[in-house]
């Protein structure tokens, strides 16, 4: 059964504020998958209780809260909000209060019966209350039975947590006392000391939620202050100090559902086993969880070292994808074939997309909890790194990660990689022409397989894949694209076929199929980016291009006049309007209109459904010409230029203005603020100008590089266009700080008209 998660944030906010909403969803669109977190929840089967079959049957209670323990530095927020309650490691720096959510608690882990010198508090502690170690684990046991004990520790450990947000803590290390006690008078001394610790934190914080890791022996006392019992190892455990996995026998597992049948029938507690298994290996997780619940116990089961998500009575399911491509360094990310070809399928699947150079270090770790795959895209083979990349295809296969290439491998074609692939490797090479042996149905999408020679690898899958494409020359056999146990690929000209001279790109593999079977993509519920919580959302940003121009029609005499009089004073609704100051303000190309046009943008921004947008100080068209040191570092230099402020200029020809993009962004915000806002509004988006291409570094130039814009898709649909290389994807991340750029499906309209060959003429200003 399926069950997809409900949108942790709601259209809210106050009427006119679409900045907001498109801060939002630059978010949403470009990791829907993961702010709808899919997860996958097992069919509840009854159980018997204990080890052996009594015919009394017990079940995990559908009011069980699911709980996951994630101790990894960053935990994936997008993904754990899928569970109830979240318990994370506070030191690693997560803040709680940024990541609030109506469903999820985040609890902090905090261990009361031992103490590692690395936590804060231990430099405060006296070393006088310290009775022993515990060698697995580098730890002081603490002694319970100091009377400032409590006190200490509510003020020391449980008091900063509660300043910085969390509600709910983890109680672990409740039995590490019987380490060094060692009769019946010490155990129930340092027992007695930890109920005081307990009741201290519940006076202090009466609304604290704690669970504790066992604590069998006091639960009799404090059982009414918990929150839910957890314990270690009910079928699979960690052995800490010989770094292995272990078997939990029957004899134990007994004496375990014992106390769990206490717990849960007698203290109506939720009870949670987490058991362990090796990081990468889902399918034992998952077989673990099955039998933990079939216990009617709350299954969790994770890696040692909590730094995956778990396998309980949900499993979410990974919704992304990486992308290795070798990009030319002097290319924005957004003409990569990554974006232009692979996202949109991938976006159409329901997965978000990340992308890589594959000719820089490569991702340490690619987890199978949290990816579903990874696509390689490589136009010349073999990379340089070749000896890292077969390390880390060879890594991702032992992981269970399935791999597509297309176009190349990236690797030599010899012994070394056809073992690796399990594939097999073919004598003899092309001679003559090519002809098709056989094709899958999923070949030929939107045109047929045109046959290369040059192209032609000496490979052919082994009995475990499947062929899609198999090809010949005389007595020369090989397969160009296949399905295999580890993932599949698509050589080159196969997958993508490209008409430079048409500019055009057509794929030859129907990509949505080719890219679910490699992948061994799951049917799963995919997010309508169109919609948030199932409600359709009108976002209407106007660029300022043209405020200066003159109407065409009798009536208003600038196009922003006319704008404002038949359109945002007619029309009431939230939209964000920006003006280029170049045309606008006195410094710059029409100083003579600026009191005029000042006062239209004035009137316009005046408006309460109006949010404040600026669209740059010269409109730079192409972003990586005009910014000095950008990608290909280009200089709006040269013959050829376009000066005059046509389609192919760098930037508006202001005379005198030297480019400066503090001047651009800061500078534009600067002066709409201080010249045309009205009193309490202020610019809330920049709406990047030309190719919306922004610059790699724009962390010193203030408000407008932390927001979102729409980028305006560089695709135009027509009806001779009816090619999946026009749709474009839903965005994807820029730069060092992942900015997001989405990709809005509506067209450039100079584009629509000049397809439809309508001659468009906007009188200039006087």
């Amino acid at each position: 059964m399926w069950v997809l998660s409900r949108l942790q944030r709601r259209t809210g906010g106050k009427r006119g504020n679409t900045a907001g909403t498109i801060a939002r969803w630059a978010g949403l669109l470009l990791a829907a998958t993961v702010s709808m977190p899919c997860v996958t929840l097992a069919q509840q089967a009854p159980a018997t209780t204990g080890s052996g079959a009594s015919g009394v049957t017990a079940s995990v209670s559908v009011n069980a809260p699911n709980i996951a323990w994630f101790y990894g530095d960053k935990p994936p927020v997008a993904q754990l909000r899928a569970f109830d309650a979240v318990v994370v490691e506070p030191d690693h720096g997560f803040d709680p209060s940024q990541f609030k959510t109506p469903k999820t608690q985040w609890y902090a882990y905090v261990s009361v019966g031992e103490v590692t010198p690395e936590r804060r508090w231990y430099k405060d502690l006296p070393k006088t209350w310290l009775l022993g170690r515990n060698e697995a684990w580098a730890s002081r046991v603490v002694d319970q039975t100091q009377p400032e004990w409590p006190a200490f520790y509510v003020d020391h450990v449980i008091k900063p947590l509660w300043d910085k947000g969390y509600r709910g803590f983890f109680l672990d290390t409740l039995d590490s006392y019987q380490l060094v006690a060692k009769d019946d008078a010490s155990r129930a001394a340092q027992e007695a000391g930890m109920v005081r610790v307990i009741h201290a934190i519940k006076a202090r914080y009466p609304d604290a939620r704690l669970i504790f890791n066992r604590g069998f022996e006091i639960l009799p006392q404090v059982h009414d202050l918990a929150y839910a019992v957890a314990f270690e190892s009910l079928y699979r455990g960690w052995d800490q100090g010989s770094k292995q996995y272990k078997q939990v026998n029957d004899a134990d597992r007994e004496w375990l559902m014992g106390h769990v049948r206490k717990i849960r029938d007698e203290y109506r507690l939720p009870v949670i086993a987490i058991d362990y298994c090796p990081p990468t290996d889902r399918a034992c997780a998952r077989e673990t969880a099955k039998r933990i619940k079939a216990q009617g116990v709350v299954p969790y089961v994770t890696d040692p070292d909590l730094s995956t998500i778990g396998v309980g009575r949900i499993e979410v399911l990974p919704r992304k994808v990486l992308i290795l491509q070798d990009r030319d360094p002097r290319t924005t990310i957004d003409t990569s074939e990554g974006v232009r070809f692979v996202a949109t399928p991938l976006n159409f699947l329901g997965y978000d997309v990340e992308y890589a150079d594959i000719n820089k270090p490569l991702p340490a770790a690619v987890p199978p909890d949290r990816y579903a795959g990874v696509v390689v895209w490589v136009n010349t083979s073999p990379i340089k790194q070749v000896a890292a990349l077969s390390s880390w295809v060879r890594q991702r296969i032992h992981d269970g990660v399935h791999i597509a290439f297309l176009n190349q491998f990236g690797l030599p074609v010899d012994g070394s990689m056809a073992d690796m692939f399990k594939l097999q490797l073919v004598r003899g090479r092309a001679t003559g022409p090519l002809s098709v042996v056989s094709q899958d149905k999923m070949m030929g999408f939107e045109m047929a397989p045109q046959p290369e020679r040059r192209e032609a690898q000496p490979i052919q899958v082994s009995a475990n894949g499947q062929s899609l494409l198999r090809l010949k020359s005389g007595n020369f056999e090989f397969d160009a694209a296949a399905i295999t146990d580890w993932g599949g690929y698509v050589l080159n000209p196969y997958a993508v076929f490209s008409m430079d001279t048409v500019e055009q790109a057509r794929w030859v593999v129907q990509p949505i199929e080719f890219l679910r079977r490699a992948l061994a993509l799951p049917d799963m519920p995919i997010p309508d980016v169109t919609s948030e919580n199932g409600r359709r959302l009108m976002l209407v940003h106007v660029d300022g291009d043209g405020f200066a121009s003159r109407a065409e029609f009798p009536g208003p005499e600038y196009s922003g006049e006319a704008l404002l009089q038949d359109v945002w004073e007619k029309y009431r609704i939230p939209t964000t309007l920006s003006i280029i100051e170049g045309e606008v303000g006195a410094s710059g190309l029409y100083p003579k209109l600026t009191p005029r046009l000042e006062a239209i943008a004035r009137q316009m921004f005046a408006l309460p459904y109006v949010e404040l947008g600026t669209h740059t100080y010269s409109h730079p068209f192409d972003w990586s010409r005009t910014v000095p040191g950008a990608t290909g570092d280009r200089t709006k230099e040269g013959p050829g230029a376009d000066k005059g402020g046509g389609d192919t200029a760098f930037a508006l020809s202001i005379p005198g203005y030297k480019f400066s993009l503090d001047r651009e962004i800061s500078g534009s915000i600067n002066y709409i603020n201080a010249r045309l806002a009205p009193p309490g509004k202020r610019v809330k988006l920049l709406q990047w100008s030309g190719d919306c291409q922004p610059p790699r570094d724009c962390r010193a130039h203030g408000l407008g590089c932390r927001r979102a814009q729409p980028e305006r898709g560089r695709y135009h649909h027509h009806a001779q266009f009816a090619i999946m290389d026009r749709d474009c994807a839903t965005g994807h991340r820029q730069g060092p700080r992942g900015l997001p750029s989405v990709c809005a499906q509506p067209e450039r309209e100079r584009l629509y008209k000049r397809l439809d060959r309508t001659v468009l003429w906007v009188r200039p200003p006087d």
